[in-house]
């Protein structure tokens, strides 16, 4: 049975909004079940928005993974931003996701506020994440404070990284979803291309092994991306830093830190595209790229 024909299948748009950090991109690959989005302990890890599909018999929910909203110090913050409040003005319904394990901050404050001034709160479910890490008093105490910020949203609490709630919070994104045919076909889960999700998971490794200092100045582009049959994926890629100190840092003594980044990197590329993968790395430097509206775009365009 096709599931266009179906009178009650349910498709729709849902913008997964939240302060950089707090899982948005570990919940679009735990409810996809597989790697979409790449994951870091950084913040700021996703810059532009992707869209991660899941299709049951019964709906197919879009999710757009939009960059964490911040207040920005560059050019690509700001360019960040902007994505990611485009996404939840044109969004069935909206994510907003916050770390359950601690209290609201200024920066949950201020996302509230940007919700709030949409005048939609029946189209917002806050997912409190990470209950894995506190009890269940807090659990309540938390969900209280979150409702009173946003009256009139639906709260469910989960942990991405366990699963726990995950059956829940997809039967409430289909209960609130409208009624319609699918958007993508059935076995899409993204709209990036392999390549673009390559250079993601270059840039994740770098995130992983980098010093504090670093990985907001990282950009990566693939160069070149082959497909070599039975012999697998040829990658060529450079990870542009904005100092020369940085990019001593990114290689290492002796080449030591680029090996790691690269061998982390295409054991993630291999496990997302089934195949082996052959991939090289090299290091440039790009003074100031983030408030460079030319280099910016190339980023996005990756």
């Amino acid at each position: 049975m096709k599931t266009e024909s179906l009178p009650e299948y349910r498709s729709g748009f849902i913008a997964i909004m939240g302060r950089p950090n707090v899982g948005k991109s570990t919940l679009i690959n735990a409810l996809l079940g597989q790697k979409v989005a790449a994951v870091s302990p950084r913040p700021q890890t996703t810059r532009r928005r992707q869209l991660g599909i899941l299709t049951l018999p019964q709906a197919q929910m879009v999710f757009i993974d939009t960059p964490g909203v911040h207040n920005p110090r560059h050019k690509l913050g700001e360019r960040m931003n902007a994505e990611a409040l485009q996404a939840l003005q044109h969004s069935d319904l909206i994510a907003f996701i916050v770390d359950g394990s601690q209290a609201p901050i200024d920066e949950d404050l201020l996302l509230t506020g940007i919700l709030k001034r949409l005048g939609t709160p029946e189209k917002i479910v806050i997912i409190l994440n990470k209950i894995d890490q506190i009890d269940a008093s807090t659990i309540i105490t938390r969900q209280a404070a979150y409702l009173e910020m946003l009256p009139g949203a639906i709260i469910i609490p989960i942990s991405a990284t366990r699963g726990d709630g995950l059956t829940e919070l997809v039967q409430t994104f289909i209960q609130h979803l409208p009624e319609g045919a699918p958007f993508y076909p059935e076995q899409q889960v993204t709209d990036l291309y392999e390549r673009q999700i390559a250079s993601d998971l270059i840039r994740e490794a770098c995130l992983v092994f980098l010093r504090e200092e670093i990985p907001h100045g990282i950009a990566v582009r693939v160069d070149e991306y082959q497909e070599r049959g039975e012999e697998g994926a040829y990658i060529e890629a450079t990870i542009f830093v904005e100092r020369e100190s940085h990019k001593g840092i990114t290689i290492g003594q002796g080449g030591v830190m680029l090996r790691k980044i690269g061998s982390a990197a295409r054991k993630e590329i291999e496990a997302m595209s089934g195949r082996k993968v052959y991939l090289q790395l090299r290091v440039k430097v790009r003074k100031n790229w983030r408030d460079d509206d030319k280099a910016i775009q190339q980023l996005f365009n990756n």
